[in-house]
């Protein structure tokens, strides 16, 4: 056994958390520097236990609850930040991807003219019902008016 594994131990073994068995036993048996160390542990843990606790501060633990909460809550809005990011350059790079595939490929031209027929189609059908709009417009403000004085008459009969 090496003294630093000795070493890692003799806080625990100071305060009586851990016994020395075993090898660390004979290790501190055998070498004087690691004995002196945890005499001195020993010493360090008596002095530590006979000075006086101070009382903890009013609210001492919710404070310190609102700060671990704030400091996990910090951690966790930075990871979404993080994690929005990553998910946003995703996204770029697929669309970017397909769009050099079906530029690459040719597609763009035949989608070209599928977005102009659908435009013409668009255009078509406004044109077709722009001169029906008055009459839907009037309809849909004598439907509008009708479930007002529908609505007022009701509110003034519950009261």
């Amino acid at each position: 056994m090496f003294c630093d594994e000795a070493l890692d131990a003799l806080e625990a073994i100071a305060a009586g958390e851990l016994k020395p068995d075993g090898r660390i036993a004979d290790h501190l048996a055998s070498c004087p520097n690691c004995a002196a160390a945890l005499e001195d542990a020993r010493a360090l843990e008596r002095m530590l236990q006979a000075r006086p606790t101070p009382p903890t501060p009013a609210q001492f633990t919710s404070r310190t609850m609102a700060r671990i909460r704030r400091a996990r809550w910090r951690s966790e809005q930075f990871l979404d930040v993080g994690f929005n990011l990553a998910v946003g350059l995703v996204v770029v790079a697929i669309v970017a991807a397909v769009w050099m595939l079906m530029h690459q490929s040719g597609l763009t031209a035949v989608s070209n003219d599928a977005v102009d027929l659908f435009t013409r189609e668009i255009v078509t059908l406004v044109r077709r019902a722009a001169p029906s709009l008055p009459l839907y417009a009037g309809a849909l403000a004598l439907l509008a008016s009708a479930l007002g004085v529908w609505w007022w008459a009701e509110r003034g009969a519950t009261l």
